[in-house]
């Protein structure tokens, strides 16, 4: 069986997995897999910049705001309907990402991942600034009647996993499509040897710059699918530690993998979660852990599996 085709059905069992999932979880896991599955596609938006394209990111969490504004003030101030507003919020950061791309790869290196940074500070002062229409870190909840997108009610819970499922499927698809093009491989080929790239012919600048702006909206659609699914917005999600984030879920994960994202996010999510119930240095315990996982499985959890029993793993 070739390659491509296991990888395809690989990602066709997973989203059955996740289907089934549904029917068999109680109600409290139900809603944090509906979490998780659009927090995944913020690390997979992640992951086709730092995992297929090598370049590491910490300003992230400003195109997860991106799309999370766009969306949020187009319903709180604009009373535009889900649809519309979804639209606005992937505009938003479509825009943002290929501003902020456009600027930040004049840089390499150290450098860029600085003022990657920078600039995420700069949109989480943006939003604290304009805190009269954005209310800043109290944020603003969008109303549960607004939140109805073609007749569904996206605060039902059946609904609204499945809207998650939906999203999460579609850009997994898209990513396990984007991977294996020519575009995709001249990303690997970058990662490897930008040099090399770059002697074969491959625009490495305009490959780039794509990658940036794909993974910007990509991670805008989460955060425009975060404030509709559970109705809120406010200026933590822009933040520094939701640029950290996504990092630490491709790195636990298994960065340049397909299903490294959502591996690491459910890793991450669960182990915060039951190591919370025992106590309040939780933090401390996920930093132990992502210590262990990188010094015995330097590549993720993924990764691994791909290096040690499963090479066709995309």
């Amino acid at each position: 069986m070739s390659s491509a085709r296991s990888a395809h059905i690989l990602h066709l069992g997973v989203l059955g997995l996740l289907f089934a999932a549904f029917f068999l979880l109680p109600a409290y896991h139900q809603g944090n897999l509906a979490r998780i599955l659009v927090l995944a596609v913020y690390a997979m938006g992640y992951n086709l910049l730092f995992g297929y394209t090598g370049l590491l990111s910490l300003g992230h969490a400003v195109f997860f705001a991106a799309g999370m504004y766009g969306l949020g003030l187009a319903m709180h101030l604009g009373g535009a309907t889900p649809a519309p507003a979804f639209l606005a919020g992937m505009i938003a950061a479509l825009l943002v990402a290929g501003v902020i791309g456009s600027l930040a790869l004049r840089t390499v290196g150290v450098a860029f991942m600085i003022v990657t940074l920078m600039f995420a500070q700069a949109g989480y002062l943006t939003i604290l600034y304009f805190g009269t229409y954005t209310r800043g870190d109290e944020g603003f909840v969008i109303p549960q009647t607004a939140r109805a997108l073609w007749g569904f009610d996206l605060t039902d819970p059946t609904n609204r996993y499945f809207a998650a499922l939906i999203l999460f499927a579609v850009v997994l698809l898209f990513i396990g499509w984007l991977v294996n093009t020519s575009f995709g491989r001249s990303l690997i080929a970058i990662r490897e040897n930008e040099e090399r790239a770059r002697m074969l012919g491959y625009d490495v600048q305009r490959a780039k710059w794509i990658a940036v702006t794909l993974s910007g909206l990509l991670s805008g659609m989460s955060g425009a699918a975060y404030a509709l699914l559970f109705g809120y917005a406010g200026a933590t999600f822009a933040s520094v530690q939701y640029s950290i984030l996504p990092l630490l879920w491709v790195l636990l994960g298994g960065a340049g993998t397909t299903i490294g994202p959502l591996v690491g996010t459910i890793f991450m999510f669960y182990l915060i979660d039951f190591a919370s119930e025992v106590t309040s240095a939780y933090m401390l315990v996920a930093g132990v852990a992502f210590v262990l996982l990188t010094l015995f499985a330097p590549t993720g959890i993924a990764g691994e599996l791909r290096r040690r029993a499963l090479p066709w793993l995309p």
